[in-house]
């Protein structure tokens, strides 16, 4: 695999303690043995969203949710600034073609742009790869 962009679903699998589907668990491997990984630019946001979600839902405590965080912060993942602009070409274009939220078209744009695998545990989102012919990670 020469690259991989995960989603928020995916990050959320492997933060979460009572959820961790081996595919999400999968994923954090092989960002933590080096597969270059990229995200959406608002992907930090979204991820920490979930988070605090789950915090107020009283599935995880605050200390949980700040562990979390901090491990979201240590990732060794990319942040895709080239995904803010083609919010309004690319990605919308997307959105439309495969009835998407702008949100998912991001990582769907940036997984065909980078010619990377996609992890994701959205259904809606995998239909759509697998119908552009984006590879899913993992397999």
């Amino acid at each position: 695999m020469k690259a991989l962009v995960i989603d928020a679903s995916t990050a959320l699998g492997f933060l979460m303690q009572d959820e961790q589907p081996s595919d999400a668990l999968k994923s954090l491997a092989v960002i933590e043995n080096g597969t270059p990984t990229f995200v959406p630019s608002h992907w930090c946001v979204e991820v920490a969203n979930g988070l605090m979600m789950a915090e107020r839902r009283k599935r995880a405590s605050q200390a949980d949710i700040t562990e979390a965080l901090n491990l979201v912060a240590a990732l060794p993942v990319i942040a895709d600034d080239e995904t803010a602009r083609r919010v309004g070409s690319d990605t919308a274009a997307l959105a439309r073609q495969y009835g998407l939220t702008i949100y998912d078209a991001a990582y769907l744009e940036l997984a065909m742009r980078r010619g990377a695998s996609l992890a994701t545990n959205d259904h809606a989102l995998a239909k759509a790869a697998k119908a552009a012919g984006v590879a899913l990670f993992p397999k």
